[in-house]
C-alpha cells in the first residue's frame, strides 16, 4: 500500500494463511471466473450492517451491472464481485459489503499520512475497511487491503459513531486510509458529509484510481488528500500496482481543479521504480499540471508482501531523487521512511528558513504564522487554520 503502515493492535485479522494469485495486470475476465459457489457463501457471512446499495453503476440487464465507480469497470454477474473485492453485484443492483464496517480505527498525528500542511501537530481519526481496487506487490497493509470483508474481523461503527468517536477522541480531521478507502466510497461519503457539517476536515489518503464523476462528487466534501503518484511508467504501473497511469494523473488535476489541498507521495522501489529520468519526467508534470507548491513525499521502500526480495531504498537514491525534484522547480520535496533526515522539515523557498520542524510525527518548532513565514512573510500554502 503505502509507506502509512498500520503495524498495530487495533488491527485484527484471522489467522489463516490465503492463498493470493500473481495478478497485476487486471482484467474483467479475472473476475468473472471466480467461483459461484464461494461469492455466495462469502455473501453469506457479511453483517447485514456492513450491506448498502452502490452509488455508481449501470444496471446492463436483470443479471449483469458495471460498476462506474473506478476504471477497472467491472463487469459482474449475479454474485460476482468486482477486483475490489467488496462490491457485489444481486439481482440487477450492485452492492458494497462494507459500510460502516471498518476493520481499523485509530487516532493518528496528521503527519503520518502523511499530509504536512495542514493543521500540523493535530491528530485525526483514521478508519479503514478491507478491500482494495489495486494490486500492489509492495503493499505493507496487505493484510485488510488484500483481503474480503469475511477474512477480516470488522465491527459496526457508522457515520454518526465516527463523527463522535472523532469528537470524544479530540482530533480535528478524519481520515480514511490505511487500505484504499475509494472501495468504500459510500461509508467515507456520507461520512465526510456529517464531518463537514461538525466544523471536521476530511482527509484522503488514497492512490487515486477513480473516475471522473464520483470523484468531482466526493471532493465537496474532502479537503485534502496525500495521493500515492506510485510511479510514472505504464508498464512498472501495470505490472506491480494493477493500475493504468492516466486515470491517476486525471484524478490528481480533478482533485487541483476542485479545490482540495493536494500532498503526492511517491514510494521509490530500488530496480523497479528507481530510474532518475523517469522521476524528473514526474516532477516537470506535477509542476506543470498541479504547480510548483505541491508538496512531494519520496517515500523509502522497505521489504514487504510480494517484494521481500529487494533490498531498502538506498538513501542515496532517496536524496538524488529530492535533487532531481528541486531541480525541477518543486519548492516544497520532502524525504520520508528515514528518521531524523533534514528534508521531513518544511523550508521558506526564499529566505531558506527553517519553517515547521518535525522530530518523528512530533512538531518540535512551527515558524508559520497566519499562514506566512514568520521570517520574510513569504506565503506558504496548505490549510494552517480549522
Amino acid at each position: 500500500m503505502r509507506s502509512e503502515s498500520l503495524l498495530s493492535g487495533f488491527l485484527i485479522v484471522q489467522k489463516r494463511e490465503i492463498s493470493m494469485r500473481s495478478r497485476y495486470s487486471i482484467s474483467i475476465v479475472l473476475v468473472v471466473s471466480l467461483c459461484f459457489a464461494c461469492q455466495s457463501a462469502m455473501a453469506a457471512d457479511v453483517p447485514s450492517y456492513g450491506k448498502r446499495e452502490a452509488r455508481y453503476y449501470q444496471q446492463v440487464d436483470s443479471q449483469t451491472v458495471r460498476c462506474q465507480l473506478c476504471p477497472h469497470q467491472c463487469l459482474l454477474i449475479n454474485g460476482m464481485r468486482g477486483i475490489c473485492r467488496v462490491r457485489e453485484a444481486q439481482g440487477g443492483k450492485l452492492y458494497t459489503y462494507v459500510y460502516g464496517n471498518p476493520c481499523s480505527y485509530h487516532v493518528d498525528p496528521i503527519e503520518k499520512k502523511p499530509i504536512y500542511h495542514m493543521l500540523p501537530g493535530t491528530l485525526s481519526f483514521s478508519i479503514a475497511t478491507a478491500g482494495c481496487n489495486l494490486r500492489c506487490r509492495f503493499c505493507q497493509n496487505w493484510t485488510i487491503s488484500q483481503r474480503t470483508p469475511e477474512e477480516v474481523n470488522s465491527l459496526e461503527m457508522g457515520p454518526q459513531e465516527v463523527i463522535a468517536a472523532t469528537l470524544r477522541s479530540q482530533c480535528d480531521s478524519i481520515a480514511y486510509t490505511y487500505s484504499e478507502p475509494i472501495i468504500f466510497y459510500e461509508y467515507m461519503f456520507d461520512t465526510a458529509k456529517l464531518a463537514r457539517e461538525q466544523g471536521l476536515k476530511n482527509v484522503m489518503v488514497t492512490a487515486g484510481y477513480i473516475n471522473e464523476q464520483p470523484l468531482r462528487e466526493l471532493c465537496k466534501y474532502i479537503d485534502a488528500a496525500n495521493v500515492d503518484l506510485k510511479g510514472f511508467d505504464e508498464k512498472y504501473l501495470l505490472e506491480v500496482c494493477g493500475q493504468k497511469l492516466t486515470p491517476l494523473l486525471e484524478a490528481l488535476k480533478i482533485f487541483k481543479e476542485e479545490g482540495v489541498w493536494i500532498e503526492i507521495t511517491n514510494l521509490i522501489v530500488p530496480t523497479l521504480n528507481d530510474d532518475m529520468e523517469t522521476i524528473k519526467e514526474m516532477c516537470i508534470w506535477i509542476k506543470d499540471n498541479l504547480g510548483d507548491e505541491v508538496p512531494l513525499h519520496f517515500s523509502r521502500f522497505s521489504p514487504m508482501y510480494q517484494l521481500k526480495n529487494l533490498y531498502l531504498t538506498p538513501l542515496a537514491t532517496m536524496e538524488k531523487a529530492k535533487e532531481v525534484a528541486d531541480s525541477a522547480g518543486l519548492k516544497f520535496v520532502y524525504i520520508g521512511n528515514v528518521p531524523g533526515h533534514p528534508a521531513q522539515h518544511t523550508y521558506c523557498p526564499d529566505c531558506k528558513n527553517m519553517l515547521i520542524e518535525r522530530v518523528g510525527y512530533s512538531i518540535k518548532q512551527n515558524n508559520i504564522v497566519d499562514g506566512k513565514c514568520k521570517f520574510c512573510g513569504r506565503p506558504i500554502p496548505g490549510i494552517w487554520t480549522k
